[in-house]
Protein backbone atom coordinates (compact mmCIF):
# COMPACT_ATOMS: atom_id res chain seq x y z
CA UNK A 1 0.00 0.00 0.00
CA UNK A 2 1.20 3.88 -1.19
CA UNK A 3 -0.15 6.26 1.75
CA UNK A 4 -0.21 10.23 0.43
CA UNK A 5 -0.24 13.12 3.16
CA UNK A 6 -2.07 16.46 1.51
CA UNK A 7 -0.79 19.35 3.60
CA UNK A 8 -1.89 22.99 3.64
CA UNK A 9 -1.07 24.92 7.12
CA UNK A 10 -2.98 27.93 5.79
CA UNK A 11 -6.81 27.56 5.44
CA UNK A 12 -8.13 28.62 1.86
CA UNK A 13 -5.64 26.32 -0.15
CA UNK A 14 -7.18 23.88 -1.58
CA UNK A 15 -6.05 21.18 0.03
CA UNK A 16 -9.38 19.04 0.61
CA UNK A 17 -9.89 19.73 -3.18
CA UNK A 18 -6.40 17.76 -3.60
CA UNK A 19 -6.81 15.71 -1.37
CA UNK A 20 -10.46 14.27 -2.78
CA UNK A 21 -9.30 14.06 -6.52
CA UNK A 22 -6.89 12.27 -5.16
CA UNK A 23 -8.64 9.56 -3.67
CA UNK A 24 -11.26 9.59 -6.59
CA UNK A 25 -8.26 9.69 -9.25
CA UNK A 26 -7.26 6.36 -8.02
CA UNK A 27 -10.59 4.72 -7.54
CA UNK A 28 -11.02 5.54 -11.20
CA UNK A 29 -7.86 3.87 -12.04
CA UNK A 30 -9.39 0.60 -10.02
CA UNK A 31 -7.30 0.93 -7.19
CA UNK A 32 -8.58 0.04 -3.45
CA UNK A 33 -8.51 3.66 -1.80
CA UNK A 34 -8.80 4.90 1.54
CA UNK A 35 -9.43 8.53 2.51
CA UNK A 36 -8.30 8.97 5.94
CA UNK A 37 -10.16 12.57 7.04
CA UNK A 38 -8.33 14.24 9.59
CA UNK A 39 -9.71 17.30 9.28
CA UNK A 40 -12.30 18.40 11.96
CA UNK A 41 -14.29 20.22 9.15
CA UNK A 42 -15.18 16.87 7.43
CA UNK A 43 -15.30 18.56 3.80
CA UNK A 44 -14.04 15.01 2.19
CA UNK A 45 -16.05 13.07 4.04
CA UNK A 46 -18.94 14.75 2.88
CA UNK A 47 -17.83 14.62 -0.67
CA UNK A 48 -16.64 10.85 -1.07
CA UNK A 49 -20.42 9.61 0.91
CA UNK A 50 -22.34 11.65 -1.72
CA UNK A 51 -20.80 8.93 -4.02
CA UNK A 52 -23.67 6.86 -2.06
CA UNK A 53 -20.83 4.25 -1.41
CA UNK A 54 -19.67 4.15 -5.41
CA UNK A 55 -15.95 5.29 -4.72
CA UNK A 56 -13.18 5.15 -2.46
CA UNK A 57 -13.92 4.28 1.34
CA UNK A 58 -13.27 6.86 3.66
CA UNK A 59 -12.99 7.19 7.54
CA UNK A 60 -12.54 9.68 10.08
CA UNK A 61 -9.67 9.93 11.82
CA UNK A 62 -7.42 12.21 14.11
CA UNK A 63 -3.59 12.32 14.19
CA UNK A 64 -2.78 9.88 16.76
CA UNK A 65 -4.96 7.45 15.27
CA UNK A 66 -3.64 7.31 11.76
CA UNK A 67 -1.09 4.40 12.39
CA UNK A 68 -3.60 2.32 13.63
CA UNK A 69 -5.81 3.46 10.40
CA UNK A 70 -3.05 2.91 8.22
CA UNK A 71 -2.41 -0.62 9.36
CA UNK A 72 -6.16 -1.69 9.26
CA UNK A 73 -5.47 -0.37 5.46
CA UNK A 74 -3.14 -2.40 5.25
CA UNK A 75 -4.59 -5.62 6.50
CA UNK A 76 -7.82 -5.16 4.47
CA UNK A 77 -5.80 -4.97 1.15
CA UNK A 78 -5.89 -1.03 0.26
CA UNK A 79 -3.90 -0.35 -2.42
CA UNK A 80 -3.47 3.63 -2.03
CA UNK A 81 -4.27 5.62 1.45
CA UNK A 82 -4.88 9.22 1.30
CA UNK A 83 -4.82 11.59 4.10
CA UNK A 84 -6.62 14.51 4.24
CA UNK A 85 -4.69 16.93 7.24
CA UNK A 86 -6.00 19.35 9.37
CA UNK A 87 -5.15 23.27 8.58
CA UNK A 88 -2.87 24.92 11.69
CA UNK A 89 -2.32 21.53 12.89
CA UNK A 90 1.37 20.96 12.91
CA UNK A 91 1.48 18.08 15.23
CA UNK A 92 -1.35 16.02 13.56
CA UNK A 93 0.71 17.00 10.21
CA UNK A 94 4.22 15.55 11.55
CA UNK A 95 2.10 12.47 12.26
CA UNK A 96 0.86 11.90 8.51
CA UNK A 97 4.48 13.26 6.96
CA UNK A 98 6.03 10.43 9.38
CA UNK A 99 3.58 7.47 8.16
CA UNK A 100 3.28 8.90 4.31
CA UNK A 101 5.15 7.76 1.44
CA UNK A 102 4.55 11.09 -0.35
CA UNK A 103 3.65 14.45 1.07
CA UNK A 104 2.05 16.40 -0.85
CA UNK A 105 2.22 20.57 0.25
CA UNK A 106 -0.85 22.53 -1.43
CA UNK A 107 -0.28 26.13 -1.93
CA UNK A 108 -1.60 29.02 -3.75
CA UNK A 109 0.85 31.52 -5.42
CA UNK A 110 0.66 33.78 -2.74
CA UNK A 111 3.42 35.65 -0.28
CA UNK A 112 0.80 34.31 2.95
CA UNK A 113 0.57 31.03 1.38
CA UNK A 114 4.08 30.58 0.95
CA UNK A 115 5.25 31.85 4.17
CA UNK A 116 2.30 29.69 6.08
CA UNK A 117 4.30 26.60 4.07
CA UNK A 118 7.70 27.03 5.80
CA UNK A 119 6.92 25.70 8.91
CA UNK A 120 5.71 22.39 6.39
CA UNK A 121 9.30 22.70 4.76
CA UNK A 122 10.99 22.35 7.68
CA UNK A 123 9.29 19.33 9.11
CA UNK A 124 9.24 17.48 5.81
CA UNK A 125 13.41 18.22 6.23
CA UNK A 126 13.74 17.26 9.58
CA UNK A 127 12.44 13.81 8.94
CA UNK A 128 13.66 13.81 5.47
CA UNK A 129 10.74 12.59 3.83
CA UNK A 130 9.72 12.68 0.13
CA UNK A 131 7.43 15.61 -0.70
CA UNK A 132 6.11 18.12 -3.65
CA UNK A 133 4.42 21.06 -4.05
CA UNK A 134 1.33 21.59 -6.27
CA UNK A 135 0.34 25.10 -6.92
CA UNK A 136 -3.24 25.35 -6.26
CA UNK A 137 -5.74 28.02 -8.01
CA UNK A 138 -3.24 29.77 -9.84
CA UNK A 139 -4.95 31.91 -12.96
CA UNK A 140 -4.59 30.77 -15.84
CA UNK A 141 -1.62 31.49 -18.41
CA UNK A 142 -1.91 33.47 -20.96
CA UNK A 143 -0.94 32.53 -24.37
CA UNK A 144 1.53 30.38 -22.81
CA UNK A 145 2.67 32.85 -20.44
CA UNK A 146 2.22 32.95 -16.60
CA UNK A 147 0.73 35.64 -14.30
CA UNK A 148 3.14 38.10 -12.45
CA UNK A 149 2.07 36.09 -9.27
CA UNK A 150 2.72 33.07 -10.43
CA UNK A 151 5.75 33.93 -11.90
CA UNK A 152 6.66 35.17 -8.68
CA UNK A 153 5.48 32.04 -6.39
CA UNK A 154 7.17 30.05 -9.02
CA UNK A 155 11.05 31.87 -8.30
CA UNK A 156 10.20 31.62 -4.66
CA UNK A 157 10.05 27.82 -4.42
CA UNK A 158 13.12 27.72 -7.07
CA UNK A 159 14.73 30.02 -4.28
CA UNK A 160 13.86 27.58 -1.58
CA UNK A 161 14.75 24.82 -3.38
CA UNK A 162 11.92 22.92 -3.28
CA UNK A 163 10.20 19.80 -5.81
CA UNK A 164 7.01 21.36 -6.91
CA UNK A 165 5.12 19.35 -9.36
CA UNK A 166 5.01 20.62 -13.01
CA UNK A 167 1.40 20.73 -13.72
CA UNK A 168 -0.78 23.76 -12.01
CA UNK A 169 -3.97 23.27 -11.08
CA UNK A 170 -5.56 26.30 -12.18
CA UNK A 171 -8.57 28.16 -10.53
CA UNK A 172 -11.53 26.91 -11.95
CA UNK A 173 -15.02 26.77 -11.10
CA UNK A 174 -15.37 23.06 -11.74
CA UNK A 175 -13.41 21.88 -8.96
CA UNK A 176 -15.75 22.49 -6.39
CA UNK A 177 -19.25 21.92 -8.74
CA UNK A 178 -17.72 18.26 -9.38
CA UNK A 179 -16.92 17.53 -5.84
CA UNK A 180 -20.83 18.61 -4.95
CA UNK A 181 -21.98 15.88 -6.20
CA UNK A 182 -19.44 13.42 -4.83
CA UNK A 183 -17.59 13.51 -8.45
CA UNK A 184 -14.07 14.53 -9.65
CA UNK A 185 -13.24 16.88 -12.40
CA UNK A 186 -11.75 13.95 -14.33
CA UNK A 187 -15.51 12.58 -14.22
CA UNK A 188 -17.25 15.68 -14.78
CA UNK A 189 -18.13 17.97 -18.12
CA UNK A 190 -14.99 20.15 -18.50
CA UNK A 191 -11.99 18.36 -20.74
CA UNK A 192 -9.76 20.77 -19.28
CA UNK A 193 -9.83 20.57 -16.02
CA UNK A 194 -10.50 16.65 -16.28
CA UNK A 195 -7.00 16.73 -18.35
CA UNK A 196 -4.77 19.05 -15.72
CA UNK A 197 -6.28 16.79 -12.63
CA UNK A 198 -5.92 13.86 -14.77
CA UNK A 199 -1.99 14.69 -15.64
CA UNK A 200 -1.22 15.84 -12.20
CA UNK A 201 -2.52 12.49 -10.66
CA UNK A 202 -0.71 10.51 -12.82
CA UNK A 203 2.78 12.57 -12.00
CA UNK A 204 2.40 12.01 -8.53
CA UNK A 205 1.86 8.23 -9.40
CA UNK A 206 5.31 8.09 -10.44
CA UNK A 207 6.56 8.90 -7.15
CA UNK A 208 3.59 7.51 -4.20
CA UNK A 209 2.85 4.51 -6.49
CA UNK A 210 6.43 3.36 -8.75
CA UNK A 211 9.11 1.89 -7.75
CA UNK A 212 10.87 3.55 -4.56
CA UNK A 213 13.77 4.87 -7.20
CA UNK A 214 13.17 8.33 -6.50
CA UNK A 215 15.24 9.82 -3.49
CA UNK A 216 13.51 11.87 -1.01
CA UNK A 217 12.95 15.13 -2.42
CA UNK A 218 13.15 17.13 0.30
CA UNK A 219 16.22 16.00 1.83
CA UNK A 220 18.26 17.70 4.52
CA UNK A 221 19.57 20.86 3.00
CA UNK A 222 23.06 20.46 1.56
Amino acid sequence: MRTIAVIGLKGGSGKTTIATHMALGGHIRGLTTLLADVDPQGSAREVLRARGGEGPEVVDATGSHLLSAQMTAVNAGVQLMVIDTAAGAVEEVGQAIVLADLSLLVVRPTLLDLAAMVRTVEVVRRLKKAALVVVNQAAPARDGVEPPMVKRALRALEFMRLPVAPVIIRSRAVYQTALETGRSAEEAWDDTAAEEMGELWTFIERFALGPREIPAAMAAER
